[in-house]
C-alpha cells in the first residue's frame, strides 16, 4: 500500500504476544492516529486481537488469497463555510498544510472554463520556509470550487465540486485522504508454518495506535459537494504533464463515477403545507423568492400518502443544507395538493391530466406544467437544479410582459420589472460530458410562451432612461439595473440570452451613473450599514468607476465594423468624463489606456494616447524619489494588499514598469512622437527604478537619451543593456542591442 510500513506490521505480529501481557493496557479497540489511516486495532478475550486496515470481499484460488475491495466512493475533503456579507474575497484555509502536492484548486463561474491552480505552487509564493502549519490565502468570488486529489499510482483523480453561497467568505477545507483505498495485496498459504502471509510494497509511515474510547469523534461535514467523481488521467488547459507529453489529453468518461455526498444538519426544516390553494398562493408570495408546486393525482387512492412521503423526504434533504440555521435560499419551493375542491381550477389551467405537477408564481400565474409525479421529478425541485433558475427567467420575462401591457403601468413598474430580470443569475447549460441524453422525455417541464419583441425592449428602455434624465437624485434601483445592463449581464441577457453593444441609450445611461456619481456612492455606503436611517435603497457594493470601466472595456473587443465610430469616441469621451470628476482611479486608467493603445495600433496614431498616459504618469507616479512608495500606497489603495495567487504586489509593479517602457518605447520608434521625448526621459527612467538592469529598457532609454543629444549618456546605457542580455532575452532582440551599442560608438547611429 502507498504509505504503510509492512515490515513494521511483520514486526508488530512478531511480538505482541508479550506485548499483550503488559500490565496497564486494557482489552478493547483502538483506533490509528495517522492521518488518512483509519486502521483499528481490536483486543479481545483469551490473548487474541484482529489488526482491521480494509474490508471488502475475497476470492480463493488454490493457495492463494485475492482481496477485492468495494469501499464506495467519496470525498477526502471536509469544507466549513463562515459568511459575511459584502465580502469582496473569498479566505481559504487549509488545515495542516503538510500533505498538499497531489492537491488543486480550481474556481468557476457559470458555465466558463475551470480555473485552476496547483495548491503547492500557492503554498510556496505564501509560505517559501514551509513553517506554518495551515495555509491561508484568498481568491476571487466564483460560483463553484473544485477541489482536485491527483492520483498518481493508479492515474485515478477524485474531483469535488461545491457551489459556493453568494455571501461565503471563509472556506476551511480538511483534506482527510484514504491512504488505504486500492490496496493492491495478496495473501498465500506457507504450508511449511502453516501462515497466512499477506504482502505489498513496502511503505514509509509507522502505525500508532490509541484507545478508541479516548478518540474524539470526527466533526461531520458541514458543507456537500454538488457532485464527486474519479477520473483517469485528469488534466486541464495549460497543466504539467505528469509522465508523457500526451498525458490527460484525452479523459475516460467511462471511469467517471459520482456519489452523492451528505453534511450532517442540526435544523429540523418544515415545510408548512397550505390548506387551501388560496393560502398556498398567498403564502408563495410572501415569501419572494419561492414558487409553488400545485400537484395533482386525483385517481390515485394513495396520493395523499405518496405526497406525505415526498415532503418528509424533501425536508430532510433540505435540512442538509441548513447547518447554520434557516436559511431562505434552499427553500425555494412551497408545495400543495390539489383536491375536490380545485378541480374548476385544475380544468381552467387545462391541467386535468394526472398525475401532473403546476408550478405558479406568488401572483397564481401557470409558469410550467409536467405530466409526472413529484418522486419523479424529486432531484429537479431543488435550489441547485436549472429548473429552479429556469422558473426565475420565466416568472421575470412574464413580470415584464404584463407590465407592458399595462396601460396604468408606472415608470417604477417597469424599473422593477427590469430589475426582477436583471438581478438574475447568467443563463448557462452544464458541461455536456456529464448529461445523459438530449431526447425529449414527455414528463419534461413545459414553461409557459411570452413573447417579448426586442424593438419594443429596446425602445421602453430608451423612454425610461431619457425621462430620468432630470433626476435631481439617482434612482438607486435603476442605477442596478443599468450596472448589470452595460455589462450584458441584464434583462436583454435574460430575456434573449444574447450579447449587445452599447448604444445610444447604454452611453445615455452612463452619463446617468456619472452624472450621480457622488450621490449614488453616498446612498450605496448608507445601504451597506443596515442601522443606517438614510439606507434608501439595498446595498450595490461596487467602486463605480471600475463597473463603467470594465463595461467600456468589454465593447472595446467588439469589432468596429459592429459598433462603428461613432461608438470609438463615445468610449473616449466617458472615459475622459469620469477622469474630469476626479473618478480616474487605477482600474479606470488601465482599461482607458488600453483602449487608447489598441486605437493608436490601429491607425498609427499615438498622440492622443501618449497624452492621455502622460496625464496618468502626472498624476499617480511621477515622484523618482519615492516610486515604489507610492505604488505601494495605490496597490494598497486598491485592497489588493495580500499576495495571493492571482495577482498581486509583483504584478502591480510589472504592470507599472511595462506600460512606462512601452510609452517610452513609442517615442522611440516613430518620429512622429518626438514632441514626447522629454517626458518618455522620464517614463523610462521611471520604469527602471521599478524594475531594475532590465536590458529591453535599458535599451529604451539609452536610445532616448541619444535622440536628445546626451550622446554619452546614452552609449553608457546601451552598454549597460548588452552588460545584462541574457538567456532570457531572444538572440534576435539581443543582436539588436549590440548592433545599436556599435552604431552608436561609431557614430552611425
Amino acid at each position: 500500500m502507498r504509505n504503510f510500513t509492512w515490515s513494521f506490521l511483520t514486526i508488530f505480529c512478531l511480538v505482541f504476544n508479550s506485548f499483550s501481557q503488559t500490565n496497564g493496557i486494557e482489552k478493547g479497540s483502538y483506533m490509528s492516529t495517522n492521518k488518512g489511516q483509519q486502521i483499528k486495532l481490536n483486543l479481545l478475550d483469551n490473548n487474541k486481537y484482529e489488526l482491521v486496515f480494509s474490508s471488502g470481499n475475497y476470492e480463493i484460488k488454490g493457495d492463494s488469497l485475492l482481496f477485492i475491495n468495494d469501499k464506495k466512493e467519496s470525498s477526502v475533503f471536509e469544507l466549513d463555510f463562515k459568511r459575511q456579507k459584502n465580502a469582496k474575497k473569498i479566505k481559504i484555509k487549509f488545515l495542516d498544510s503538510s500533505s498538499l502536492y497531489s492537491l488543486y484548486l480550481g474556481t468557476q463561474n457559470g458555465s466558463n472554463a475551470v480555473n485552476y491552480q496547483r495548491i503547492s505552487d500557492i503554498q510556496y509564493k505564501i509560505n517559501p520556509d514551509y513553517d506554518k502549519k495551515d495555509l491561508e490565502f484568498e481568491i476571487d468570488r466564483a460560483d463553484y470550487l473544485y477541489l482536485v486529489n491527483e492520483g498518481y499510482y493508479d492515474a485515478q483523480t477524485q474531483i469535488s465540486k461545491y457551489e459556493l453561497p453568494k455571501d461565503v467568505a471563509e472556506i476551511t477545507i480538511n483534506y482527510k485522504p484514504n491512504l488505504l483505498s486500492n490496496l493492491n495485496i495478496q495473501g498465500y498459504l506457507d504450508k511449511k508454518t502453516n501462515e497466512l502471509r499477506i504482502s505489498e510494497k513496502a511503505g514509509l509511515n509507522p502505525l500508532v495506535f490509541i484507545n478508541e474510547k479516548e478518540v474524539t469523534p470526527a466533526k461531520k461535514a458541514v458543507v456537500t459537494a454538488l457532485e464527486n467523481k474519479t477520473v483517469s488521467n485528469w488534466t486541464y488547459p495549460g497543466k504539467e504533464p505528469l509522465i508523457a507529453d500526451d498525458f490527460g489529453t484525452t479523459i475516460d468518461t467511462a471511469a467517471v463515477t459520482v456519489d452523492s455526498a451528505y453534511s450532517y444538519s442540526n435544523y429540523n426544516f418544515k415545510f408548512k403545507i397550505e390548506s387551501s390553494l388560496k393560502n398556498a398562493i398567498t403564502s408563495t408570495k410572501t415569501a419572494k423568492n419561492k414558487f409553488l408546486v400545485v400537484y395533482s393525482d386525483s385517481k390515485n387512492p394513495s396520493a395523499k400518502a405518496d405526497f406525505d412521503a415526498f415532503i418528509t423526504g424533501k425536508q430532510t434533504d433540505i435540512s442538509y443544507y441548513m447547518y447554520n440555521g434557516y436559511e431562505a435560499q434552499y427553500d425555494t419551493f412551497n408545495y400543495y395538493l390539489a383536491g375536490a375542491e380545485d378541480k374548476k381550477w385544475l380544468k381552467s389551467n387545462k391541467t386535468t391530466d394526472v398525475p401532473s405537477i403546476i408550478i405558479l408564481n406568488g401572483e397564481g400565474d401557470v409558469l410550467a406544467t409536467a405530466k409526472s409525479t413529484l418522486n419523479d421529478e424529486n432531484s429537479k425541485l431543488t435550489y441547485f437544479d436549472e429548473l429552479y433558475k429556469d422558473l426565475q427567467r420565466t416568472d421575470a420575462l412574464y413580470a415584464f410582459s404584463k407590465t407592458v401591457k399595462n396601460k396604468k403601468a408606472a415608470d417604477a413598474d417597469l424599473i422593477l420589472a427590469l430589475d426582477k430580470a436583471a438581478a438574475l443569475e447568467l443563463p448557462y447549460t452544464y458541461d455536456t460530458a456529464y448529461t445523459v441524453d438530449n431526447v425529449e422525455n414527455p414528463s419534461d417541464f413545459k414553461f409557459v410562451k411570452t413573447a417579448v419583441d426586442k424593438k419594443e425592449v429596446s425602445q421602453i428602455w430608451k423612454k425610461l432612461i431619457e425621462a430620468h434624465q432630470k433626476d435631481k437624485q439617482p434612482n438607486m434601483l435603476l442605477v442596478s439595473v443599468i450596472l448589470k445592463e452595460i455589462k450584458n449581464q441584464g434583462f436583454y441577457k435574460q430575456f434573449f440570452k444574447e450579447d449587445r453593444v452599447l448604444n445610444y441609450t447604454d452611453f445615455l445611461a452612463v452619463d446617468y451613473l456619472i452624472k450621480h456619481y457622488d450621490a449614488i456612492e453616498k446612498a450605496n455606503a448608507a445601504a451597506v450599514n443596515e442601522t443606517s436611517e438614510d439606507a434608501v435603497s439595498p446595498a450595490i457594493a461596487i467602486n463605480l468607476s471600475s463597473e463603467i470601466s470594465s463595461a467600456l472595456e468589454q465593447n472595446s473587443y467588439v469589432p468596429q465594423e459592429k459598433t462603428g465610430s461613432s461608438n470609438s469616441n463615445k468610449i473616449i469621451a466617458t472615459y475622459k468624463k469620469l477622469i474630469a470628476i476626479g473618478k480616474g482611479d487605477f482600474d479606470c486608467y488601465k482599461n482607458y489606456l488600453a483602449y487608447l493603445s489598441q486605437e493608436a495600433e490601429k491607425t498609427s496614431d499615438y498622440i492622443t494616447y501618449l497624452r492621455e498616459f502622460n496625464t496618468y504618469f502626472n498624476t499617480y507616479l511621477s515622484d523618482k524619489g519615492n516610486a515604489i512608495v507610492k505604488l505601494d500606497e495605490m496597490f494598497t489603495a486598491l485592497n489588493s494588499s495580500s499576495e495571493y495567487y492571482y495577482d498581486g504586489w509583483s504584478a502591480f509593479k510589472e504592470y507599472h514598469s511595462n506600460i512606462c517602457n512601452s510609452a517610452a518605447w513609442s517615442v522611440v520608434e516613430k518620429p512622429a512622437n518626438s514632441s514626447f521625448l522629454k517626458s518618455a526621459i522620464e517614463w523610462s527612467e521611471y520604469s527602471l527604478i521599478v524594475n531594475k538592469n532590465n536590458p529591453y529598457y535599458l535599451d529604451t532609454l539609452a536610445q532616448l537619451y541619444y535622440k536628445d543629444g546626451q550622446k554619452q549618456k546614452g552609449i553608457e546605457t546601451q552598454a549597460l543593456a548588452v552588460k545584462f542580455l541574457s538567456n532570457v532575452v531572444e538572440e534576435e532582440t539581443a543582436s539588436e542591442i549590440r548592433e545599436t551599442l556599435n552604431k552608436m560608438q561609431n557614430g552611425t547611429y
